[in-house]
């Protein structure tokens, strides 16, 4: 298996996209990594498990190191089935990190267009940095796309200017990895910048739901509001973990960790993760659905909503939350009057912005330790 250090370089990437067609082709598998301690848990000395071209390794949400098997046919099939979806092959700006599989599947759209991606290669995200990364992409013909974690889309909506302006230009913006509030799609529209928001994982290979419709060759069902997923976009396994792989993958059906329901209009619809669910006095309260009222409320960008350990509720419902305009007493209202009383937090904290992990999922363990030593 070969190891691919990816630092965001414009090397890097180049190094890795020529060991992604590599494995295409039927040569070494080829792990991505920017932390040595993940890659070392992937024992890459080790012969791949069969049919794998690609091994995403992920800390998850628990911390546990786990890599996930993708094949050559799998990640295919995803890009292939993106580009349909979007309108067609075309140009991709690389924004978000490569060693996971957001970032990974525009090197892989981009190799199956024929096309050279362009790469924001900087610390941090600055909208300036993002204008001028997108500046030669988009002076070319043909459809010009990108994808971006909500915290991008939106610094780039509150910055105005140049990356707003370059955000405008793209036939479509792909924002995945974390859930896409409604009060940033209300944004976004507002402002002239096409947006697809995308459901998915490093086990459906990326994004395989786009505005609540799978995609082609994707197929969802629920399972008591379990979502469960077939197609040819799923992985076939974890690395070195056989147990892991009977729990999460049977038959060619994958059971994720997530909870939805179909909407009136049949599109499908996140609730949270299946272990968001708070109990506090003897009532389940679902994080998900409380951070959806706080983020409905004037002023509030973003929300998230955990359970700590108090004495006398056993769990109390507790928020931090990034906006301003709007009191604590009027956001716990909110969610009393919507979701009962049970739903509105015993606590309310303002911060400037939630901590994040990974590709720009929310750190809700961070977020917990924060609030129970506050």
């Amino acid at each position: 298996m070969r190891a691919v250090g990816v630092d965001g370089s414009p090397e890097s990437i180049v190094e890795l996209t020529a060991a992604l067609a590599g494995a295409f082709d039927g040569g070494s598998p080829v792990l991505p990594y920017s932390s040595e301690a993940l890659r070392d848990a992937m024992e890459p000395a080790r012969p791949a498990e069969p049919g794998t071209a690609v091994v995403i390794a992920t800390s998850g949400s628990t911390g546990e190191p786990k890599g996930v098997l993708l094949s050559a046919s799998a990640l295919t099939a995803s890009a292939h089935a993106t580009h349909k979806r979007l309108g067609g092959p075309g140009h991709w700006l690389l924004a978000t990190p490569a060693q996971y599989v957001g970032g990974l599947q525009v090197l892989v759209r981009s190799l199956l267009a024929g096309t050279t991606p362009a790469v924001l290669h900087a610390a941090g995200f600055r909208p300036d940095d993002f204008a001028e990364a997108a500046a030669p992409l988009l002076s070319l013909d043909g459809p010009r796309y990108t994808a971006l974690v909500p915290t991008q889309l939106g610094r780039l909506l509150d910055a105005g200017g140049p990356g707003l302006a370059a955000a405008r230009a793209f036939d479509a913006i792909i924002v995945g990895a974390a859930a896409t509030t409604a009060e940033l799609r209300e944004r976004a529209a507002e402002a002239g910048v096409k947006i697809v928001p995308a459901y998915g994982m490093s086990e459906t290979a990326s994004g395989c739901v786009y505005d609540g419709v799978p995609l082609d060759g994707v197929h969802v069902e629920l399972e008591d509001e379990r979502v469960c997923i077939t197609g040819d976009v799923l992985a076939h396994g974890y690395r070195l973990r056989p147990d892991l792989t009977a729990e999460a993958f049977e038959g060619g059906l994958f059971r994720t960790s997530d909870r939805g329901r179909w909407t009136t209009g049949g599109r499908l619809e996140i609730l949270g993760r299946i272990d968001d669910m708070i109990n506090t006095g003897g009532v389940k309260v679902a994080a998900a659905a409380v951070e959806r009222i706080l983020t409905a409320q004037p002023g509030i960008r973003d929300a998230c909503v955990v359970g700590v350990p108090d004495p006398e509720w056993g769990e109390a419902v507790v928020a931090l939350v990034v906006g301003a305009g709007c009191d604590v007493e009027t956001l716990r209202a909110a969610c009393r009057e919507e979701a009962g009383a049970a739903a509105a937090p015993k606590r309310v904290e303002f911060a400037e912005e939630l901590p994040l992990r990974g590709p720009g999922k929310v750190d809700r363990a961070a977020v917990r330790n924060l609030l129970r030593r506050s």
